[in-house]
């Protein structure tokens, strides 16, 4: 049984709740929900999540590009952190494809592996694992659904991923 000490919050976005659990390491979970989840102690006074919440709000008005939130992947394993890694540094408004990420950890091979560790990304939006797309661009699977990831990629860059803006409303 761990003795870490858990925090948590919810919040509205305009993609959905979002959902926040930080150690005082830094960020563990960042998840998008359907509804409201009133089990969470709403620990606003967390620095870390308080960082969170006001960095997603700047992102999703447009005013941020990147983030300054610590991480605590937990027991997360060597090679999903390092894919994580590239997640993070996949620029703004950029993408990358399962095999393009693969490569960079030197072995092309590894483009399923990558693929599992994108959809095992507990910390979504921040470490952007909705950057990644097929290797003939299309737009693959994304834990919280195609159309939430089609806006996130819209938000960034909307020349190359135009979307209808009322796709949320």
């Amino acid at each position: 049984m761990s003795d870490v000490k858990l925090y948590s919050c919810s919040f509205h976005s305009p993609i959905g709740y979002i959902n926040c659990i930080a150690s005082d390491l830094g960020l563990r979970e960042c998840k998008v929900v359907q509804s409201f989840d009133s089990s969470l102690s709403m620990d606003w006074h967390h620095q870390i999540l308080n960082d969170t919440k006001m960095q997603l709000e700047e992102y999703f008005e447009g005013k941020r590009k990147s983030f300054k939130i610590p991480f605590d992947y937990g027991k997360a394993t060597k090679f999903y952190k390092s894919v994580w890694k590239i997640l993070l540094a996949i620029p703004y408004g950029s993408t990358r494809s399962y095999g393009e990420i693969a490569t960079q950890l030197g072995d092309i091979q590894k483009s399923r592996a990558v693929g599992m560790a994108n959809g095992k990304n507990p910390i979504a939006i921040i470490v952007p694992c909705h950057r990644v797309i097929g290797s003939d661009h299309s737009l693959t699977g994304y834990a919280y659904g195609i159309e939430k990831k089609l806006w996130l990629l819209n938000l960034e860059n909307p020349d190359k991923w135009p979307t209808q803006t009322a796709l949320f409303q």
